[in-house]
């Protein structure tokens, strides 16, 4: 097979690896790539948000699947453009992406569909958002309707910084916010893989949204994941997929749009039973890294099945009995005003602990063949072992062999699992 991967970050390099390691798999390119994906696969400097671009470059490689990785271009249409051209394409159509593009058409889709969720009111109006907040009281939780690269959701207790992030949404060109209810317990992800009919889910994880440890300061667009859950609830899957992901995917089909590509599943655990937080169209970043690290199955048949219907004829998934962590190292001054252009060093060093592998997420090559940074989240450094703490131990042994000025990690990722 040959395959084109459409992205740059990290979570676009940890699908290219799995794909690399699949002896099915004869070509690997990306568009546009990054220094990391640039050791496994041939880059083409083509615009990711170019359905015509991307389209007429599948073409010409002749590829036999395209892999679509980010939310921008799932949004912006770039699958409908491939799947036009004839190529499979793993990936929803955009109108299947406003499960992600538009938090109010998801929570639309959820009531129509049954899903469980917090109750959302959608507001157009400052007076209304401040009506909506009242009516919810704290914590309070706002969401932008549109994507925000992770950073689009404030829960917080103070109500002047839930209403300053409401009017800051409302301020855009078709501000729309979702005010909805909290929800109490532990976070989970999910991923759960379509063909527009079945779907087939991967092994839940758990990220860390907030830049500082014990869960302090703002939202990012994660600084770490871990798997497996070892105080998930036995069963949290399959009623995941019966009450969540399957009702989601007929709806979708019921409306003429089926989803195709994988559902994420964000949800929380809460008193009153599971939860859907929200939904992505895409793998998330960056529970991804740490997902694929522990996928037995080859990955590329699987993805071409859900591309072309066939997921349903499909063995059950195999993984391995080990654990993965990752440890995202985020360049000087993210989330607020990140600074590009640092060298990186010491990467040859942190791949080469046992166990370790690091994925390039906002990266560049600088001169002199140095790699420098060129993003918020810079690098992902995945570790794998027997265990939690295992997998901990060596995925911080691989961040220590690597220096970025004035780079910054959380250093409590999957401590309190590991711990018990």
């Amino acid at each position: 097979m040959k395959i084109l991967v459409v992205g740059t970050g990290a979570r676009e390099h940890a699908l290219t690896l799995a794909l690399s390691r699949d002896p099915q798999v004869a070509e690997l390119h990306a568009a546009p790539g990054n220094p990391g994906i640039g050791a496994l696969a041939t880059l083409h400097p083509v615009d990711p948000l170019d359905g015509a671009a991307v389209a007429a470059l599948a073409t010409a490689l002749g590829a036999d699947l395209v892999v679509v990785g980010p939310e921008a271009p799932l949004v912006a249409g770039v699958a409908d453009a491939v799947r036009a051209a004839g190529v499979p394409v793993f990936g929803p159509s955009a109108e299947a992406a406003r499960l992600e593009g538009s938090k109010a058409f998801a929570k639309e889709v959820m009531a129509a569909a049954g899903v469980p969720t917090a109750d959302p009111v959608v507001v157009t109006e400052a007076s209304a958002a401040e009506a909506a907040l009242d009516t919810f009281g704290a914590p309070y939780v706002v969401k932008d309707d549109g994507l925000a690269a992770g950073k689009g959701v404030v829960v917080t207790a103070d109500r002047s910084v839930a209403l300053e992030h409401a009017l800051a949404c409302l301020a855009k060109p078709g501000g729309r916010v979702v005010v909805e209810d909290y929800l109490d317990g532990p976070e989970v992800s999910l991923f759960v893989l379509s063909d527009g009919t079945h779907v087939v889910p991967l092994v839940p994880a758990q990220d860390f949204k907030r830049v500082g440890d014990a869960d302090t300061g703002p939202n990012t667009g994660g600084m770490g994941a871990y798997t497996p859950l070892p105080w998930a609830p036995e069963g949290l899957v399959d009623e995941v997929v019966a009450q969540v992901a399957q009702p989601t995917v007929d709806e979708m089909a019921r409306r003429g749009t089926p989803f195709v590509g994988v559902l994420y599943c964000g949800l929380a655990l809460t008193s009153r039973g599971t939860r859907v937080v929200e939904f992505n169209a895409r793998f998330g970043d960056p529970e991804t890294q740490v997902v694929l690290a522990r996928l037995a199955t080859p990955l590329a048949g699987v993805l071409l099945a859900a591309a072309t219907g066939g997921l349903g004829g499909l063995p059950p998934l195999e993984w391995t009995d080990e654990a993965a962590v990752t440890v995202v190292v985020a360049s000087h001054g993210y989330p607020e005003s990140p600074r590009t252009g640092d060298v990186i060093t010491g990467l040859d060093d942190a791949a080469a602990v046992p166990g370790v592998h690091v994925l390039h997420a906002g990266t560049a090559a600088g001169a002199d063949g140095a790699i420098v940074s060129a993003g918020g989240r810079v690098l992902s450094v995945v570790g794998t072992g027997a265990d939690l703490a295992a997998a901990r131990a060596t995925a911080y042994a691989g961040v220590d062999r690597i220096a970025l000025p004035g780079s910054h990690h959380r250093t409590d990722i999957a401590r309190a699992a590991a711990e018990g």
